[in-house]
């Protein structure tokens, strides 16, 4: 079992620039794929971008693809992180942030229903 840990949201205003952080309990990160995700109150949860294990393999959704990017650092020392940098914040960004993963060895996927290990989320609040 992984538990996964997202971190670093917060209130900015709108063009700000902001990076969100995914850490794992449990199990190494480098064994999973890995996602990123919002859910705006009142909307469906919805796809922001996927990454393979080591991080040579990113997709990132049409919406956010000029403004946001997936990265991962595998090394021991940072304890496997996954990151989210969002640039050009609108308050349309605000939402609560969830990184997850498929199960091991699944490949990235832009589909919520192929991920089975979500974190609790962070939320992230763009003032106008």
């Amino acid at each position: 079992q992984v538990q996964l840990v997202e971190s670093g949201g917060r209130l900015v205003q709108a063009g700000d620039s902001l990076r969100l952080s995914c850490t794992a309990s449990g199990r190494a990160l480098y064994s999973f794929a890995m996602g990123w995700f919002r859910q705006a109150p009142g909307k469906d949860r919805e796809f922001l971008a996927a990454t393979n294990w080591n991080g040579d393999i990113t997709r990132v959704a049409d919406a956010v693809k000029w403004r946001f990017t997936i990265s991962r650092d595998n090394s021991e020392n940072t304890k496997n992180v996954v990151y989210l940098q969002m640039s050009s914040l609108k308050p349309e960004d605000t939402a609560l942030y969830y990184c997850a993963a498929p199960s091991a060895g699944r490949p990235a996927s832009f589909n919520v229903h192929d991920y089975v290990h979500w974190g609790q989320g962070t939320q992230v609040t763009v003032s106008s």
